[in-house]
C-alpha cells in the first residue's frame, strides 16, 4: 500500500520542479532575507541550528507559543549554537527572527501554514506564514544550515492507506540533506506506516540515547524500533558529518550525499521521562480527537492544527506540557549535535574553507573568554571623600568595560584580533556595548532575553585612587561550559586563551582541562580578590600557564593553597616587590610565570630563566626546559595624579600590552614595556582602554624613545 502512495505522488514532479525553479530565484533575491547574526555566524563556520516556525503560528496557542520560541532561541544559544527560527513575514523569507517579529507570528491570526509547495504563492502576494517542517528543511538547507530542531515531523496520518494523507515531510527528508532532531513522529499520526514510508525514501533514521525504541512524540514508547541508534551528541555528528565533494565550505550534509543519495538524517530524540504524558492518556485524546474530525469532514493542512488542538484539551493540558519539554530537550541536544559536527568539519577545513592538509598549518587568534560591563565611573573632585551620606562634587561618565572585554579590546587595537567570548543582557545596555565594541570580534558574545547586561559602578577619590565599587554581574554565570565548549575548536587551535575571574568555576575547571588535553598556553587575570581563587579550588590550576594578579589576589590565592601569607601587605615599594616575589614562588612549581601587578608601582615577573630573560612566549611554555626560576622588577611610567582620569582600565591595559607583544615574539622586556605604555594612555583616559592604544603609539620606535627605568632582576632559589 505504500508503494501506491509513493507511485499515486510521483506525478506530482512537474509541478514541484516548476516550484522549486522558483524557489532558488527567490532565495537569491530580495525574497531572502539572513539575520546579521546568523550570516555572521555562517561565514564565520560556528554552528547554527534552524527553528521551524508552525510550532508557533499553529502549533499553540498564545502566549505559550511566544515563549516557548523565545526559550528554545536562548537553550540554542546557552548550549553553543546560533539560533536560526524560519518564518515568512510580508511575502521575504526570513533566516533568524528579530524578537518582534517571533512575536508578530505568535499573535497573528491569519497567517498561512508554508511548507514547500506554499513559497511560490506566500512570496508572491507578499503573505506571512510559519514554515513547516518541509519548508524549513528547504530553506535550511539553501542557507547551508545543516541540523534542523523541531517538536515532532509529520507523516502519514491514521488511514492514510485510505485518504493517501503523507505530509510532505517524508518527501523533503528524502530529498533535502539536513539532519531533523525532533522527538520522533506526532502521535496523532501512524508511526508504523510513517517508518516504513521513511525507508521507502531512503531516509536514515536513528534514536538517540540508550534504546532503539522509536518515540511516540508525547511519550517514550510508540512500539517499533528504529534501523539504527546514536548513543550522544558526537556519535550524531559522526553519523551527519562527511567531506562535501568538491572541498569544505563549512556546508554540511548527511553522509547520504557522499554516495549521491541527497537525502536526509532524522535523529528521534525521546521526550524527558519526567516530563513525557501517559500514553495510554494521550492514545484515548487521539482517538476522540480522530473521530471528530472526522465527522466535522476536517482533512488537508487544516488537521494537524485540529487535533493538537483537541488533544490538549481532552488531556486537560498535558500534550501540551510535554510538547513544550520535548520541543526544549530537542533544542539542547540539536544545538550540542551542530557544535561537535562543525568541530569534526572544522578538523577537515582551514579557516577559509578550503579542505585542510595534515600538515598545513592554521592561522589563529587568541581568544578571551570573560565579562563585559557597562562602567559608571565617578570621580571625586577632592582627594579626601566626605561619608555620611553627603553629596561629594565629581565628575560622572559612563564606559564600557569589564575585565574579559578590556582584554579583548586592547588586543584588537593592537592589532591581534581576539575572538571574544561573552554573555550579556538583551537590553538597551546591550546594544549599546554592541555599537562601541565594533571594532572588535563580538560574534561569541550570547545576548539573553530576562538578564540584565552586567553593570559595574566605580567610586574614585580625587587622587584617583578606588574608593567603592558595585556590581550588578550576574549574568557571567551564564558564561557556562556549555556555551564555550560550542568554541572548543577555536579554543584547541588558539596560540593563547586569557579567562578572566567573573568566569563560573565549573567553565574554569572545562577550560584547565582542554588546556591539559590539548597543551593550551591559558593565562588567568583573577578580576578581584573574591574572585581570584577560583582555579585553586581544585587541581584545575595546575594547567595554567600564567596568572596575572595583583598583590591582594596574590595573597589570596596563596590563603587558599594553603600557603602562608602575610596578616597585613606592606606600602613602601622594596618590601611590596619582596612579598610579590615571595607569594609567587609556591605558585612556579607549576606555572610558567606569575605577573604581580602592582599599580603605582610597576609590575613584577617571576618565572623560568631562559638565555638570561624570563620566559614569556608560548612557544617555550616547558617546565623543565628551563635554566632556574628568576624574578624582575619593572617601575611604572609615572602619570601625575592630576592626569589620572580612570584607573578601571590600567591592569588589564597592561596585560593586553604585554599579550599583544608576547604574540607578536617580542622580547620579554618589550612584551612588559608595551604593556606599561598601554597602562600609561589608559590612566589619562576616560575609557577602561584608551583609544590612543594602537600599532602607532605601541611600538618598536615609541619603545626605544621612551626613557625606561632600570629594571631589577634577580634569581630566585
Amino acid at each position: 500500500m505504500i508503494g501506491k502512495l509513493v507511485l499515486t505522488l510521483g506525478g506530482c514532479a512537474a509541478a514541484m520542479a516548476r516550484h522549486v525553479i522558483y524557489i532558488r530565484r527567490s532565495l537569491h533575491s530580495g525574497d531572502f532575507s539572513v539575520h546579521p547574526c546568523v550570516k555572521e555566524a555562517l561565514s564565520s563556520g560556528r554552528p547554527v541550528v534552524a527553528l521551524e516556525s508552525t510550532i508557533i503560528t499553529h502549533g499553540m496557542p498564545y502566549p505559550q507559543n511566544l515563549r516557548m520560541a523565545r526559550e528554545v532561541e536562548e537553550i540554542v544559544q546557552t548550549n553553543g549554537s546560533v539560533p536560526a527560527t524560519i518564518g515568512v513575514l510580508n511575502g521575504r523569507i526570513h533566516v533568524g527572527l528579530q524578537d518582534e517579529e517571533l512575536e508578530i507570528l505568535a499573535t497573528s491570526k491569519n497567517v498561512m501554514k508554508v511548507s514547500r509547495r506554499d513559497l511560490p504563492y506566500v512570496l508572491s502576494q507578499g503573505l506571512s506564514g510559519g514554515t513547516t517542517v518541509a519548508g524549513t528543511m528547504m530553506v535550511a538547507h539553501k542557507a547551508r544550515i545543516p541540523v534542523f530542531v523541531t517538536g515532532g515531523i509529520g507523516g502519514v496520518h491514521r488511514g492514510g492507506e485510505n485518504t493517501l494523507d503523507v505530509s510532505a515531510d517524508l518527501t523533503e527528508l528524502g530529498r533535502t540533506p539536513v539532519a531533523v532532531v525532533s522527538a520522533g513522529v506526532k502521535s496523532i499520526l501512524d508511526i508504523g506506516r510513517t517508518l516504513e514510508y521513511l525507508e521507502t525514501q531512503g531516509v536514515c533514521v536513528a534514536t538517540f540515547g540508550e534504546s532503539r525504541e522509536f518515540p511516540a512524540f508525547f511519550s517514550h514508547r510508540s512500539g517499533f524500533q528504529a534501523p539504527f541508534r546514536v548513543q550522544n551528541e558526537d556519535a550524531a555528528a559522526q553519523l551527519i558529518a562527511t567531506q562535501p565533494p568538491n572541498g569544505c565550505d563549512f556546508s554540511f550534509s548527511a553522509r547520504s550525499l557522499a554516495l549521491q543519495l541527497g537525502s536526509g538524517v532524522l535523529i528521534a530524540v525521546p521526550c524527558p521521562q519526567d516530563q513525557a504524558a501517559s500514553g495510554q492518556l494521550i492514545e484515548e485524546a487521539i482517538q476522540l480527537a480522530s473521530r471528530e474530525a472526522r465527522e466535522k469532514g476536517i482533512t488537508g493542512k487544516e488537521l494537524t492544527p485540529f487535533l493538537l488542538q483537541r488533544v490538549n484539551e481532552f488531556s486537560s493540558g498535558e500534550s501540551l506540557k510535554s510538547n513544550i519539554a520535548l520541543i526544549k530537550n530537542n533544542a539542547r541536544v540539536g544545538s550540542r549535535i551542530a557544535a561537535a559536527l562543525t568541530q569534526i568539519q572544522r578538523g577537515r577545513c582551514g579557516r577559509d574553507g578550503s579542505p585542510r592538509h595534515e600538515n598545513a598549518s592554521v592561522a589563529t587568534s587568541p581568544v578571551v573568554i570573560g565579562g563585559i560591563n557597562v562602567d559608571i565611573i565617578a570621580k571625586a573632585r577632592d582627594a579626601t571623600m566626605l561619608d555620611g551620606g553627603q553629596t561629594n562634587p565629581s565628575t560622572v561618565r559612563q564606559s564600557f568595560g569589564g575585565v574579559g572585554r578590556n582584554l579583548a579590546d586592547g588586543l584588537s587595537r593592537l592589532g591581534k584580533a581576539p575572538f571574544f567570548i561573552s554573555v550579556m543582557g538583551k537590553d538597551e545596555h546591550s546594544e549599546s556595548v554592541l555599537r562601541y565594541c565594533s571594532h572588535m570580534d563580538m560574534s561569541g558574545v550570547l545576548r539573553l532575553k530576562g538578564h540584565n547586561t552586567a553593570t559595574y559602578c566605580a567610586v574614585i577619590t580625587g587622587s584617583g585612587d578606588l574608593a567603592l565599587g558595585l556590581g550588578d554581574m550576574d549574568v557571567h554565570q551564564q558564561i557556562t561550559e556549555q556555551y564555550v565548549s560550542g568554541f572548543k575548536e577555536r579554543l584547541r587551535l588558539a596560540p593563547l586563551v586569557c579567562i578572566d575571574g567573573n568566569v563560573p568555576v565549573s567553565t574554569i575547571q572545562y577550560i584547565c582541562q582542554i588546556a591539559r588535553d590539548q597543551h593550551l598556553a591559558v593565562c588567568y587575570e583573577p578580576t578581584d580578590v573574591d574572585k581570584a581563587s577560583k582555579p585553586f579550588l581544585s587541581d584545575s590550576w595546575r594547567a595554567l600557564a600564567c596568572i596575572s594578579p595583583n598583590l591582594r589576589e596574590l595573597r589570596a590565592i596563596n590563603r587558599t593553597l594553603g600557603h602562608p601569607v602575610p596578616a597585613d601587605l606592606p606600602s613602601k615599594l622594596e618590601d611590596v616587590v619582596e612579598a610579590a616575589v615571595t607569594l609567587a614562588c609556591p605558585l612556579l612549581k607549576e606555572l610558567h610565570c606569575v605577573v604581580v601587578t602592582l599599580g603605582q608601582h610597576g609590575v613584577v615577573v617571576c618565572g623560568r630563566n631562559m638565555g638570561g630573560s624570563i620566559s614569556l612566549h608560548p612557544a617555550t611554555f616547558n617546565k623543565n626546559a628551563a635554566d632556574g626560576l628568576c624574578a624582575a622588577h619593572y617601575p611604572a611610567i609615572p602619570v601625575p595624579a592630576e592626569e589620572i582620569v580612570n584607573v578601571s582600565g590600567a591592569g588589564d591595559s597592561l596585560m593586553a600590552g604585554l599579550i599583544a607583544g608576547l604574540l607578536a615574539g617580542e622580547a620579554t622586556d618589550d612584551c612588559i614595556r608595551m604593556g606599561l605604555l598601554s597602562a600609561s594612555l589608559s590612566l589619562r583616559s576616560h575609557e577602561p582602554v584608551s583609544p590612543q592604544i594602537n600599532g602607532a603609539s605601541i611600538n618598536a620606535a615609541r619603545l626605544k624613545a621612551q626613557s625606561w627605568p632600570v629594571a631589577k632582576r634577580w634569581k630566585l632559589p
